[in-house]
């Protein structure tokens, strides 16, 4: 058997990208633990996101934006980080230049649009709950035209261009996977 030699600068990663994702899916999940609980209202503060979801209808919009984020904001970011862990650390192609840039713009335009967009559902599905109970339940008391003209209806453009913006987001990170195989 030969005798193996493990340096310190073995041990170290090539790149940052890793790091930067991974650290990015641990603040996207805190945030998530917040979402939770505000969601849960152990303590009934206000009217309850529970009774919103539990009632389907435009409040259905809450549960599937906090489904999203958990999916695509706390889940796929470190996914994401292992991704970058292929290409820095096995493949040894660190990024530096263009493509370093690149990574930046799909980390941060990624992240951001996927919170704007999945936090404006939730938003808007909880309100939109809300505005649909029954007054003496302490809801709006709202129909559903209502609900759809002054609540849903205005957030479906920012919602469907913050998705755009996420998407983009990873699609520069392709870009700059690209730009990274055609350095030196």
């Amino acid at each position: 058997m030969g005798l193996l030699l493990v340096t310190h600068d073995m041990l170290q990663t090539q790149g940052k990208w890793v790091s930067r994702f991974i650290w990015t899916g641990i603040v996207q999940g805190a945030i998530a633990v917040v979402a939770t609980a505000l969601i849960v209202d152990p303590l009934n503060l206000y009217y309850s996101p529970a009774k919103v979801i539990a009632s389907g209808g435009a409040g259905t919009w809450l549960f599937v934006g906090y489904v999203l984020f958990l999916v695509v904001g706390v889940i796929a970011t470190p996914v994401t980080a292992m991704i970058y862990y292929y290409i820095e650390n096995v493949q040894g192609k660190v990024y530096r230049g263009l493509s370093s840039y690149l990574a930046w713009a799909h980390l941060l335009i990624m992240t951001i649009s996927v919170d704007v967009s999945m936090f404006l559902m939730m938003w808007g599905g909880y309100m939109a709950g809300w505005a649909a109970a029954p007054v003496n339940q302490g809801g709006g008391g709202y129909t559903a035209l209502q609900i759809h003209e002054k609540i849903l209806g205005q957030l479906v453009d920012p919602i469907g261009l913050f998705a755009l913006l996420a998407a983009f987001g990873a699609l520069l990170g392709g870009i700059g996977y690209i730009a990274r195989e055609k350095q030196r």
